[in-house]
């Protein structure tokens, strides 16, 4: 699944920079609007509209193409396998041992020191 998604990334990226390539060769609408105040034969304000040509047909294929790859890197982007939820569901416990009561060593009590009024100073 990760080799489709860089394949389909390529994809979207190389299909990005045509459709950026031809709308920058394409003669813009607005170029038209100085004949449309009486120079030229056109008699909209945009100039005359016919039939679409090959590259506005073809930047109309290349979005459509740009839309159902982001659909796509959408799609294999949220739908990954996930793992388990934490790290430490992962983990197999290991068995502890422990102790019984009797073969913990308990420390012998031994006298309370003396406090200092109790210690003789040497003469």
């Amino acid at each position: 699944m990760d080799f489709w998604l860089k394949v389909l990334l390529a994809a979207h990226v190389v299909i990005a920079l045509g459709i950026i390539g031809l709308v920058l060769l394409q003669h813009g609408k607005g170029a038209d609007m100085g004949s449309g105040f009486g120079g030229g034969a056109s008699s909209s304000l945009f100039g005359a509209t016919g039939s679409a040509n090959f590259l506005s047909r073809t930047t109309a294929v290349m979005a459509t193409a740009f839309f159902l790859s982001s659909l796509g890197l959408t799609y294999l982007a949220t739908n990954k396998p996930q793992a388990g939820g934490s790290v430490m569901e992962s983990v197999k416990p290991q068995p502890v041992e422990r102790k019984a009561p009797e073969d913990v060593p308990v420390p012998k009590e031994s006298a309370a020191p003396d406090g200092p009024a109790s210690k003789k100073v040497p003469n």
